[in-house]
């Protein structure tokens, strides 16, 4: 197969909405892409809609119930921090960055989510350290590629502060313009944070929010720039993408509260689950229902119960609820009990103490992170909820697009590179390509 461009490069911005166009149209480096590319006005994304199982959808044309990473985080009930998808091998198929590799071809990724231990050449993942006793930079160190990163973090380290955003982005801009200009990978992978964590922490439209697109306009520039000084730049493609939009909300839901009053989790002391029968796993605005005992019929039918009428109470918070079958059916795990959905205004926590409904406040959300005032992982069938492609450079015509899925844009770049994903749940854009 030909390959169609000599340099892909795909920009993530993380929590990238189609309702963002209105001002990204006027950012110049965004008119950019629009004025020489292809831009698509709606992206469907997938069910949990939530950063890691979206990640390993768009470098596999997959949905979660087939590449494997069905949430953020793993089951680990009763965990305050349970442990992320980081690792590679969390997914069961082949990625878009093996198959560049695979064909010879460079390969380079900075913080791209479940991309740790991941035979990438040049790989910053995205991980961090979960446990007192861990290091931050060790923990990066040993999970990508060590010379590399050392490298990195000894020139630019300085501008980190933490996790903290904007500084993170900063950083990863710096690092992303050195790998351009040093190693011109053939395939570039990179994620932006920055304004996800606005959102969560001021809302949707926040100013801060605001503020982190024109901080974003100004990175992609910055990256264009190091392609035209790495002479690359007419070979290339830049990609920036979104892997799911946000809705504003103020109230979190707490299941795991009604199933310890059933004693369906049993807790010891502050904060201690010992045992458990049914639980509730969040992805923000839905949540996963697991029963320990699949083969356990009365505990199925007891959660069932308390769900059917959380459904038809207005003030549970709780819009729909689905098997774990009609869960499979839209891609998300189908081991799960059920999938519940929250209304607009909602999101599910974990909490197995206190309220069952808790009013988020600004307060709440400098506090602890684990609030916020505005999520993601709603049903992709949510009204207004759809995120954004843009593309432009070699091989990519100029073309407006109605919409397309998230599970199209892991064939489509492997097209672009001349490799393939062999059968996805997605197909390539080829109304884009010039082939």
């Amino acid at each position: 197969m030909n390959r169609l461009t000599d340099h892909l490069i795909i920009i993530s911005f993380d929590c990238l909405s189609a309702l963002d166009f209105p001002i990204l149209k006027e950012l110049p480096h965004f008119q950019t892409l629009l004025t020489n590319g292809t831009y698509v006005e709606n992206v469907v994304s997938i069910y949990p809609s939530i950063t890691y199982p979206c990640h390993a959808t768009i470098v596999s044309g997959n949905y979660p119930n087939r590449h494997g990473v069905t949430n953020n985080t793993l089951l680990q009930p009763g965990m305050a921090s349970p442990d992320w998808n980081w690792y590679r091998d969390s997914i069961r198929c082949t990625t878009l960055y093996d198959e560049v590799k695979k064909a010879n071809m460079t390969t380079a990724a900075l913080l791209w989510p479940v991309t740790a231990k991941a035979k990438i050449d040049y790989n910053m993942p995205e991980i961090f350290a979960n446990r007192p006793w861990q290091n931050q930079i060790l923990v990066s160190l040993m999970s990508g590629s060590p010379r590399f990163q050392w490298d990195l973090n000894k020139r630019y380290g300085h501008i980190r502060k933490g996790l903290n955003q904007p500084e993170l982005d900063d950083f990863v801009l710096e690092s992303t313009v050195d790998t351009i200009k040093t190693k011109k990978p053939n395939l570039l992978m990179v994620h932006f944070t920055d304004l996800d964590t606005q959102r969560h922490y001021h809302g949707f439209s926040s100013e801060e929010a605001i503020a982190a697109l024109h901080r974003h306009n100004i990175r992609l520039g910055r990256i264009f720039e190091a392609l035209k000084e790495s002479g690359i730049y007419e070979n290339s493609t830049v990609v920036v993408l979104g892997d799911h939009s946000a809705l504003d909300e103020n109230k979190a839901v707490n299941l795991n509260v009604l199933f310890r009053e059933q004693n369906l989790i049993t807790s010891k002391g502050k904060g201690k689950i010992i045992n458990w029968k049914a639980y509730c796993k969040s992805c923000d605005g839905s949540a996963y229902i697991y029963i320990k005992d699949k083969h356990d019929t009365a505990t199925f039918n007891e959660v069932k119960l308390l769900l059917d009428s959380l459904q038809a109470d207005p003030k549970s918070g709780i819009e729909n609820v689905i098997t774990g079958e009609q869960a499979a059916e839209k891609g998300a795990d189908g081991t799960c009990a059920f999938m519940v959905e929250a209304q607009r205004g909602y999101y599910f926590l974990e909490d197995f103490e206190g309220e069952f409904i808790k009013t988020i406040t600004k307060e709440d959300v400098m506090a602890d992170h684990k609030y916020t005032l505005a999520c993601h992982g709603y049903s992709p069938e949510k009204e207004n909820y759809g995120t954004i492609f843009m593309a432009a450079g070699k091989g990519i015509k100029a073309s407006t697009l109605p919409s397309i899925r998230l599970i199209d844009e892991g064939p489509t770049f492997a097209r672009l590179l001349g490799v393939s994903l062999g059968s996805t749940d997605g197909r390539a854009i080829e109304e884009i390509l010039k082939i």
